[in-house]
């Protein structure tokens, strides 16, 4: 019994150091494939994205409002997609998404004066500022037509080549040939209202529009003959 016990003991022992054994090696075999290992990347910085934009949420605002923020519905003014009857009032349509944002911010921001333009953009979020700006960016543009043919060639020369005499120079350079604007820089021109766009000219000169300074810079070299037959020979532009 004596010699079973010693046996027993002496197996346990055994066993014992083979445990700790498995377990040292078990652990410089794990600490050199860490050692091996590339390191890891370290996690990727989180950048916010621009707010993803919802036409058809747009659209609802557009049309509709929402009474429950104060949101005034825009059609009342602009018009069924975009498209105004009158010049009191631009036509969207078709209007490059960045500009109309830019336009609504600044009127928030109160750079841009307009008493009931800042209080139509007050309540609205920047999600809603691009909603919006999507659908009226998807909608068909609204033609015009010149109407002053005494001052056609006048603001044709002006809108293809400036005046030079003064310093002005061609609206296409930004505006392009046609009047389509250059996304995310310049605005949509062709076929604008005509007393609208002049209206524009006018603040520019007079300093209650300032949230464009080269459009400030521009219109300060010209006269009133000048901004009406550009202004009129853009709303023909398509």
């Amino acid at each position: 019994m004596r010699q079973t016990s010693q046996i027993s003991k002496l197996t346990s022992v055994r066993a014992g150091f083979m445990a700790l054994a498995l377990t040292i090696i078990g652990a410089g075999f794990s600490a050199a494939q860490a050692e091996e290992a590339p390191a890891a990347a370290p996690a990727a910085a989180v950048v916010p994205g621009k707010p993803k934009t919802d036409p058809a949420a747009g659209e609802a605002l557009y049309s509709n409002g929402d009474t429950s923020r104060g949101v005034v519905a825009c059609v009342g003014c602009h018009g069924p997609n975009g498209k105004s009857a009158s010049g009191a009032w631009p036509k969207l349509a078709a209007q490059h998404p960045a500009y109309i944002v830019k336009q609504l911010k600044n009127f928030k921001e109160g750079t841009r004066a307009n008493a009931v333009m800042m209080g139509m953009a007050a309540p609205l979020t920047e999600q809603d500022m691009a909603n919006i700006a999507a659908y009226l960016g998807k909608q068909e543009p609204s033609p015009g037509v010149a109407t002053n043919k005494d001052t056609i060639e006048l603001g044709q020369s002006i809108y293809r080549g400036g005046i030079a005499s003064k310093g002005v120079p061609a609206c296409a350079g930004c505006h392009s040939p046609n009047g389509a604007g250059i996304p995310s820089q310049y605005p949509r021109l062709s076929g604008q209202w005509a007393d609208y766009a002049n209206a524009q000219l006018i603040a520019f000169r007079e300093g209650t529009r300032m949230n464009a300074p080269k459009m400030t810079v521009i219109s300060s070299k010209m006269n009133d003959k000048e901004m009406k037959a550009v202004a009129d020979y853009m709303a023909g532009l398509h």
